[in-house]
């Protein structure tokens, strides 16, 4: 197999990487067998290099549908196949996905290994969480299924695991029961930090919360967001005209984003005029509106290649998660931090998370702030800096957008992270399954992987 340019969403960084496909697990087996270090790749949406290693094995052609309970909101299909792909299937018969990221061009197998979490992380936890079992395909071919109670230790260390136990095939999980295709949505506008915070908590008994942050502005107005709340909207409360039809979908024009824009464009000048605008598109202090689900969830979904707006170097996606008693006191060290040196972000999103025990996912029962950085001279310094606070707070960064912390601030950050590698050591003892986040992040322990060329 030749090499090629692969990289993941935030293009960055960009490897030479052979790379093959299976739709069966016999032939999953044989590749694994053939290369020394592959990692499973789906839709290529995770931001860093947890996806990314010298041998890429796509889980896009394992995509089949198994079985769909209509009656109790239960789904089993491949590995491969994406969230798209089961909204199309499953909103017409009245049940949406129990969990989404901002984005639905994600496979199944992607949100169980990133463990994904949505707007709703503070009601419904994790994605991992409404996981019945599945099956996973470990370093030596074997395929095990596993669940709560069955190989519970490799389902733990799965759930949020990065593909380092094993390649998932097949997944079960958990629907939840809705009415209609559209949200009951609101949206209030918070003039600072402290208003935002007062707004998550008066309203964290809905069940969909989110804001925007302006991340720049200063003054009183420092930390300005606007909070978007939501919840499944009853046919009761649809107008006629949506009622009559109320999980028919209705069809919207999407834009593509046809070239990268030069470095330049995206300056703090630049970001300042585009918050500016959002913040003030909306006139009055609140808005209350039925819309349908995709704009609610998936507002970037509607431009496709909407990366290409950060430019040929590409982008970093840097979240973090606080703890709850210390996450405003951070947040405005942090918001401060990056006023100051004016790297700011277009995309600055901030959500409340619930409880959260588990071995290796990332949410903590606390506030997460995602924001997005083109990649620029001085911009890992930069992010290096934020890490001494995220680790002076007792708080932990996002493996699946991360492309370039540090082993010793993982190891602090994640209290179960010696379990979770004890487990990967079981089921994966040759390092069979290994990314380049992996050689870096756990470079002692990496045996067989080799070093990819980097752009």
């Amino acid at each position: 197999m030749q090499k090629k340019a692969i990289t993941n969403w935030g293009n960055y960084p960009v490897i030479d990487a052979t790379e093959s496909s299976f739709q069966t697990v016999d032939q999953l087996r044989v590749q694994l067998y053939r290369n020394k270090a592959s990692i499973a790749r789906g839709m290529g949406r995770c931001y860093g290099d947890a996806a990314l290693s010298e041998h890429i094995i796509s889980t896009l052609d394992c995509n089949n549908f198994i079985s769909f309970d209509t009656a109790n909101g239960i789904i089993d299909c491949q590995a491969g196949v994406t969230l798209d792909n089961i909204l199309q299937v499953v909103v017409p018969e009245g049940w949406f996905l129990p969990v989404t990221p901002g984005t639905r061009y994600i496979t199944v197998g992607g949100a169980v290994a990133s463990d994904v979490h949505g707007k709703n992380h503070h009601v419904d936890g994790t994605f991992g969480e409404h996981v019945i079992d599945m099956d996973v395909m470990i370093g030596d071919g074997s395929l095990i299924t596993c669940s709560s109670t069955e190989h519970s230790d490799l389902f733990q260390a799965t759930c949020g695991g990065m593909g380092l136990t094993g390649i998932i095939t097949r997944v079960k999980f958990a629907l939840k029961p809705v009415e209609s295709c559209y949200i009951n949505e609101k949206k209030i506008k918070a003039k600072n930090l402290d208003e935002i915070f007062d707004l998550f908590q008066q309203y964290k008994h809905v069940t969909y919360s989110v804001a925007w942050i302006d991340c720049l502005k200063g003054g009183s107005n420092f930390g300005r967001s606007i909070l978007m709340l939501g919840e499944h909207a009853k046919k009761s409360e649809l107008p006629a005209k949506l009622a009559a039809a109320p999980l028919r979908l209705p069809q919207q024009a999407n834009l593509n984003f046809p070239f990268y824009l030069p470095g330049f464009v995206l300056n703090k000048l630049s970001i300042k005029a585009f918050n500016e605008v959002f913040y003030r598109k909306q006139i009055a202090k609140e808005k209350q509106s039925i819309i349908p689900y995709t704009p609610f969830f998936y507002p970037l979904d509607a431009v496709q290649n909407w990366n290409r707006m950060y430019g040929r170097r590409g982008f970093v996606q840097y979240q973090m998660a606080f703890p709850l008693s210390v996450s405003k006191e951070a947040l405005i060290k942090l918001l401060d931090k990056i006023r100051r040196k004016g790297f700011g972000s277009f995309l600055a999103v901030l959500k409340l998370f619930g409880e959260q025990d588990s071995l290796i996912s990332f949410p903590m029962e606390g506030y997460t702030l995602a924001l997005d950085f083109p990649v620029r001279n001085g911009l890992f310094e930069f992010l290096d800096e934020l890490d001494k606070l995220v680790d002076e707070y007792g708080g932990r960064i996002y493996m699946s957008k991360d492309a370039r912390m540090s082993k010793e601030l993982l190891h602090k950050s994640y209290p179960h992270i010696d379990t979770f590698w004890s487990i990967v050591e079981k089921y994966n003892p040759d390092n069979k399954l290994a990314s380049l986040q992996s050689a870096r992040l756990f470079t002692h322990k990496i045996k067989s992987n080799q070093p990819c060329q980097i752009y």
